[in-house]
């Protein structure tokens, strides 16, 4: 089972861009394609299946600038993204997108075609939802790389003596897989292959080519990993004895899962809290974007907050400012947290960040906000989805609202169970989210559902607060969600082909954007642009 980690699958990754299941995870695939290659490739060839998502949004929400950014060896907070395609074109990378029946299962698949110095690959690579990816098959050897490992792809004829060497030289796992007539053994271990070792693979019979990888996430898997708890359920029986906060389980769950200090993990998600804080006072300030769709909101929030022609409610209308003020950092490719996605960056901390300065909450009791709020993510992301390709907007604004409720519990001096049953009632009122950007841009409706899911959070906070009942619990509530999700038709799960998106007004918008050169028609009709 994998398992999932604070800062690998929920809170992260710092980016830059409208969408981590476009932009973050396509430049988590790009770096790895770029390992594959021994550096930037000189042709690259992309291609997206036509019912999938990435036909209609790979332009629109950042995939190509991701994409190539990580060909280039960017990370996803690299300032110089916005200007990908001058780079791309500097570094001689001749590219072709196109849209053909790959026979994809999944929504979010690339197949890529890569080749560097008359050397050639193909990768078969998934966006699984909030910047995670899954590579799925190189030149058509089945494999699973998720970028939490180093890896080591060795191609040989002799298979055999390959895995024996390993099993005998380096402390790792090794899994085979067959491609054609040679085999393709994977190698994944927690630190890189020795020089020494790989010279030794180099010399051995059979071996026509070796491949490292690098990691591409935070925190690292390792052999027999095992964590304390995956449910609800498992966390209370866990803590029957020990009596700790939700923050405090999440300490220790993420110092098993990712063999770190509890110490270490609170210093990782100190280090976000910062950033998220970063993001709110940069909105404030007001940000600037040319292809945007929406323009400037928070200021004029601001200004009638402060003249006091609102309808009163301090902690709500601050609520609505600060996700704003984080939105707009998104839609500007300001650095933002993707918590638990970038299209729903808002919605956590923009709830967890007001209601702590009204409550007059100290930093390290925001810290254990966020923890809290964590925690509640791992468990969606093992039993449901942060992908609304694959779930709709329920499963990134949705789930945002049930992390951010336990989170404003735990601000408040909530119990543990009031924690989990305001997360339950947030994400009970959030099934049945469609996702259907207007114009492909993640900025409206998905302004407008952060804001929703911010006060469904501080609504369902002081419902548990006040010991209301959620009937269904937590658990339950996920694997009922995920099973929603899945029922979403697929024109309402981000492909823009439903919904806000197909309204007479969204298309004039589309064909504006379209005539200031911002998209491009593709053959099939379906909006994107090639370099």
């Amino acid at each position: 089972m994998s398992y999932p980690s604070l800062f690998n699958d929920v809170i992260g990754p710092v980016m830059r861009g409208p969408s981590s299941s476009h932009c973050a995870a396509s430049l988590r695939i790009g770096r790895l394609c770029r390992d594959l290659m021994g550096g930037t490739p000189d042709e690259v060839l992309i291609q997206f299946d036509p019912n999938g998502s990435l036909a209609a949004t790979y332009e629109a929400q950042g995939a190509d600038m991701g994409l190539m950014g990580g060909l280039l060896g960017w990370d996803a907070q690299d300032a110089r993204l916005p200007g990908y395609r001058q780079a791309i074109a500097q570094a001689g990378v001749r590219r072709r997108v196109e849209i053909v029946d790959i026979a994809a299962e999944h929504p979010n698949t690339y197949r890529i075609s890569l080749s560097r110095q008359g050397r050639s690959r193909q990768v078969i690579a998934l966006s699984v939802g909030g910047g995670m990816i899954e590579i799925i098959a190189i030149d058509g050897a089945p494999l699973s790389i998720a970028g939490d490992y180093y890896e080591t792809l060795i191609e040989t004829d002799t298979p055999e003596s390959v895995c024996r060497f390993i099993e005998q030289s380096v402390a790792a796992d090794a899994c085979l897989v067959c491609r054609g007539g040679t085999t393709l053994v994977e190698v994944k271990s927690p630190s890189a292959l020795t020089a020494e070792s790989l010279s030794a693979l180099a010399r051995l019979e059979g071996v026509s080519a070796i491949m490292p990888l690098n990691p591409i996430l935070p925190v690292m898997s390792r052999k027999d990993l095992r964590v304390p708890f995956m449910t609800a359920a498992q966390l209370l029986d866990y803590n029957r004895e020990r009596s700790l906060a939700l923050w405090e389980l999440a300490l220790d769950y993420e110092a098993a899962r990712g063999n770190i200090t509890r110490e270490q993990a609170w210093q990782k998600m100190a280090t976000l809290v910062g950033i998220m804080q970063a993001a709110v006072q940069t909105g404030l300030q007001g940000t600037d974007y040319a292809d945007r769709i929406l323009g400037c909101q928070s200021g004029r929030f601001r200004e009638q907050m402060q003249r006091g022609r609102l309808v009163e409610g301090d902690l709500l209308n601050r609520i609505i400012l600060y996700v704003t003020a984080i939105m707009e950092v998104k839609s500007a490719m300001g650095v933002i947290v993707a918590a638990p996605t970038a299209g729903s960056c808002g919605a956590l901390p923009g709830a967890v960040l007001a209601t702590a300065e009204a409550l007059g909450a100290t930093q390290e009791e925001t810290v254990r906000a966020l923890l809290a709020a964590g925690l509640i993510g791992v468990f969606l992301a093992a039993h449901a989805t942060f992908a609304a390709e694959v779930g709709g907007c329920q499963a990134e604004c949705g789930s945002g609202a049930g992390m951010a409720a336990a989170a404003i519990v735990q601000l408040a001096g909530g119990s543990l169970g009031q924690s989990l049953a305001a997360a339950s009632l947030a994400l009970q009122n959030s099934f049945g989210m469609v996702c259907d950007p207007i114009a492909n841009r993640v900025e409206a409706p998905c302004l407008g559902k952060n804001i929703m899911a911010a006060t469904n959070a501080l609504s369902c906070a002081n419902m548990a607060l006040a010991d209301y009942d959620p009937l269904i619990p937590l658990d339950e509530v996920i694997v009922a969600m995920h099973q929603v999700g899945q029922s979403i038709p697929n024109d309402l799960r981000c492909t823009g082909l439903g919904g806000l998106a197909m309204t007479p007004a969204a298309k004039a918008i589309e064909q504006r954007l379209a005539d200031q050169g911002m998209v491009g028609l593709s053959t099939t009709g379906k909006r994107f642009k090639v370099c």
